[in-house]
């Protein structure tokens, strides 16, 4: 399996119900969804299977249940077929993912893994207040050099910045909503299709500072240990084990840019990874992969079946 990454999503891959399927055929995925609960000291879980979506959809509770399908998959994965992540080459997540990633790799306890992503999320809601902050989609006949342009156009009206180079043709800039919408005007006379996405704060970008303190506060009291494979970091897009260049990194993230495409183009040319797994809700990180990496194999671990096929896959 040296040649597996296990890669982990992030915010927009939350759909009510998910993990069900897990928690319900395997018990070890059960017990997660109710450590998570005790971390938190509230049934996220309910919200998770039950809803309502708008609930869901709350940045502080997107990103401790994304995270909890996620170590749900991974343990039914251990205790129904004997696979652990320190089985590959690599560990990867996308935003919050990342904490989903170390988690898993046994860097971060889970209990604590579920209140910093808690607080992570009600920091980066708090940061700036709802309505002044935007980001949006740049889709279509765009790279990340035109995109870091358009931002720069709109970054004459209002801070503007690149936040996530997910692969080319598709870019999100982050930023003040007036430089968003000036951004989003530069990229029509460029050709380039840009939407507004339907997120509650300007996520990865300056504007992000007041959440990257708090997180620098909480991240300093909680134990860290080196990962069970190494982690390709968002905000550097190369590998990492040092417990204490992961916690800053961690908070570099905050306001950073999340390069994508730059980690799994470096896991796939340097790392030799043939194969990316992704664990947990939606397929969109394995859509990414395979527009980044020619020929790339993806297998997305949602439900028990999929876990089956995967370990099958396996010899």
């Amino acid at each position: 399996m040296s040649s597996i990454a296990f890669i982990f999503p992030g915010q927009g891959a939350q759909a009510v119900g998910m993990g069900k399927e897990l928690a319900d055929a395997f018990p070890a995925a059960k017990a997660v969804f109710d450590e998570v609960d005790e971390a938190l000291g509230e049934k996220l879980s309910a919200v998770i299977w039950e809803g309502p979506a708008d609930a869901l959809t709350l940045t502080a509770n997107t990103q401790p249940a994304l995270m909890a399908v996620s170590l749900a998959a991974m343990a039914a994965l251990e205790a129904g077929f004997g696979i652990k992540a320190d089985k590959a080459a690599f560990l990867a997540g996308h935003s919050l993912g990342e904490y989903s990633a170390l988690c898993a790799g046994g860097a971060i306890s889970l209990a604590d893994t579920a209140r910093l992503l808690r607080q992570r999320g009600q920091a980066m809601q708090a940061a700036v207040p709802v309505g002044e902050g935007a980001m949006a989609a740049l889709i279509g006949k765009v790279d990340v050099a035109t995109a870091e342009e358009i931002a720069a156009e709109g970054a004459k009206t209002a801070l503007v910045v690149v936040a996530n180079d997910n692969n080319a043709g598709n870019v999100v800039i982050s930023g003040a909503k007036a430089g968003v919408e000036a951004a989003i005007e530069a990229a029509k006379t460029r050709g380039v299709r840009a939407m507004l996405l339907p997120v509650s704060a300007p996520f990865h970008c300056p504007l992000m500072a007041p959440a990257a303190t708090e997180m620098a506060k909480a991240l300093s009291s909680t134990t860290i240990t080196a990962p069970a494979a190494p982690l390709v970091a968002n905000v550097t897009a190369r590998p990492v084990t040092d417990p204490d260049e992961i916690r800053a990194l961690l908070v570099q993230q905050v306001t950073g840019r999340v390069r994508w495409r730059e980690s799994v183009q470096w896991m796939a040319s340097e790392g030799g990874v043939t194969r990316f797994v992704e664990v947990g809700a939606g397929k969109q990180l394995s859509g990414m992969v395979k527009r980044n990496v020619d020929g790339a194999e993806t297998s997305a671990l949602n439900a028990p079946a999929d876990l089956e096929k995967f370990a099958a896959s396996l010899g």
